[in-house]
């Protein structure tokens, strides 16, 4: 067995010397180690990230599992990307956390690593660290939370919390009740219980080879999952024994499933982010119209919020990954490999079953005969948009509204609820400078509802920003609109009254505007100034590509598949 480890602890004397005694330092006796798969175990648990936090006991089930199968574990901790706290974006964060989880694993002495995921972006960025290096990797994740019970009525966190935010601002809820749903909502650690961001990408993770077939769906206090975690260890073992390396499982082919397996879900719109960033860390472009392509064959087979009515535990007891991909398999390649080394379909077999039909539907019987996620493109967005259409309002899938601009983040929070803001239920609410470049691109593009509008009855509206969303939220909401306006894209060009035509149903967003007005605005505008002055969100700014591309930075994606290799570090003295 070639061993990269064996470099560490196995070469000349002076630095076997140098290694091994450094180990020794550490308790770690050389006959425990030396000979055997040296497994890095990459932790992202933080006490400021509730959806992770289980990895810090979850751990020591994956270390057994190691151990059982003649490896021997060693933990490391990189930079985690809690959600909910990290402002204003996480999306800038999950690039440094991909750097982070890379460089650990490139500079250490490591044959194969178990990378321990949940929260949104935690996810992708160790999978685009994982098609970097490309030694033997598996993830594994912390499940979701368990959802509440508010007054009667089970709650899951994220996606209801938006209805109940608009039922609050208009006085439905008291601030009694508010305080209640506070303490209930959230009832243990965990991702969201819904299909959003955390989900999908544990889904989309075992579907293409990097998870083991039946892990991503466990609930995250299950025992299910102490199980999963020990037989995750015992399987990087054998992955490293049979050089089973990301590259393998990562192959065009896979993330075309994925983008099929996306659509089934109802999955988040950050996922066509996020699967254009790995893929590319390999060399792999996706561009949006083979998004629209593949996913506009697939119609919606899982009904869980924020596209249905259920949440993840229904998709678990339902039959979950398995059973989805016994349904998907018709439409898929069924020769792309998982992560017992199969074919998936080996591995994910035609055992399982549908045990609700109501959860989860068939090609033959699907719970929406369209599929959900589309991509837009027009004058307003030449290089694309997204919208959900699985989460969107019917009535407004074919719309035509005058233009209600806000420049920015905080211009919108100033006067969304304003009496004085000249809006009503047709209007289209756009928002720019939020994207790569203009703001890190947070999950903003969810814009509120204003307030008076919401006192009269109005649930959903045209939406457009360059922003993202969280992918628990629901709408007509159309996101990533690019090139983005920080650096010159057409929603700077926008003005209030402008009339803007969405059609979903053609993929198409156009601004109603002559091209010799546009082209008068355009010499007017000023160059955007840089947000950031210094450190990592300066760097962040001046590197990053564009959200059809991922929102990587340009120096971590290499030009070509054949770019892609991963080079083990020269070993040196100290």
């Amino acid at each position: 067995m070639n061993l990269r480890s064996n470099e560490w602890f196995d070469g000349s004397f002076d630095n076997t010397f140098q290694h091994r005694s450094s180990m020794r330092a550490m308790g770690h006796q050389p006959n425990a180690f030396v000979g055997k798969p040296m497994i890095g175990i990459a932790n992202s648990w933080s006490d400021y990230n509730n959806c992770n936090i289980t990895h810090k006991y979850l751990v020591e089930h994956v270390k057994r599992g190691v151990l059982m199968a003649g490896g021997y574990p060693m933990e490391f901790h990189t930079i985690t990307t809690p959600a909910d706290l990290m402002k204003p974006s996480d999306l800038i964060y999950r690039n440094l956390m991909a750097m982070d989880v890379e460089e650990s694993i490139r500079s250490l002495p490591m044959d194969g690593v178990v990378l321990l995921c949940e929260c949104d972006k935690t996810c992708p960025a160790q999978l685009m660290a994982a098609a970097s290096c490309d030694i033997p990797a598996i993830q594994f994740a912390a499940g979701h939370r368990k959802s509440g019970v508010f007054k009667g009525s089970k709650v899951t966190y994220a996606t209801d919390f938006w209805k109940f935010v608009d039922d609050y601002k208009t006085g439905a809820m008291t601030s009694g009740e508010w305080d209640q749903l506070e303490q209930c909502m959230s009832c243990s650690p965990g991702g969201c219980a819904v299909m959003g961001t955390a989900s999908t990408m544990k889904i989309l993770s075992e579907v293409c080879g990097m998870m083991l077939p039946g892990t991503s769906q466990i609930p995250a206090m299950d025992a299910r999952r102490f199980a999963a975690a020990e037989e995750t260890g015992r399987r990087i073992v054998e992955m490293v024994k049979e050089e089973l390396r990301p590259s393998r499982m990562l192959t065009e082919s896979t993330f075309h499933n994925a983008i099929k397996v996306m659509a089934a879900i109802g999955g988040s719109t950050n996922a066509v982010i996020h699967l254009n960033a790995i893929a590319g860390r390999l060399g792999i472009h996706l561009d949006l119209d083979l998004f629209q392509r593949l996913s506009s064959q697939v119609p919606l087979l899982v009904n869980l919020q924020p596209s249905g009515k259920y949440n993840m535990d229904d998709f678990d007891e339902a039959g979950g990954v398995p059973a989805l991909m016994c349904e998907l398999m018709p439409i898929l390649d069924k020769d792309c490999i998982s992560a017992t080394g199969e074919t998936i379909e080996k591995s994910f077999g035609s055992n399982a079953t549908v045990v609700n039909r109501d959860v989860i539907g068939s090609l033959q019987n699907p719970i929406r005969d369209d599929s959900a996620i589309v991509v837009l493109k027009g004058n307003l967005a030449p290089d694309g948009a997204i919208i959900k259409r699985s989460a969107c309002s019917a009535h407004l899938l074919n719309h035509t509204g005058r233009a209600v601009v806000f420049e920015d983040y905080n211009d919108m929070l100033a006067r969304i609820d304003s009496e004085d803001l000249d809006v009503d239920e047709s209007s289209v609410l756009v928002m720019r400078n939020c994207g790569p470049v203009g703001a890190g691109m947070p999950e903003w593009g969810s814009i509120p509802i204003p307030k008076k509008l919401l006192k009269a009855g109005v649930r959903d509206m045209v939406r457009i920003s360059d922003a993202r969303m969280s992918g628990t939220s629901f709408g007509a909401i159309v996101l990533h609109a690019a090139p983005e306006s920080a650096i010159g894209g057409p929603l700077s060009l926008v003005r209030d009254g402008d009339l803007i035509a969405l059609d979903v149903s053609r993929g198409t967003l156009e601004l109603l505007v002559e091209d010799t007005v546009l082209q008068g605005r355009r010499q007017n505008l000023a160059p955007a100034r840089p947000q950031h002055k210094r450190g990592y969100p300066r760097l962040f700014a001046d590197h990053v590509l564009q959200a059809p591309e991922g929102c990587d930075l340009d120096f971590l994606r290499p030009q070509s598949r054949a770019d892609a290799v991963f080079v083990p570090p020269v070993i040196g003295r100290g």
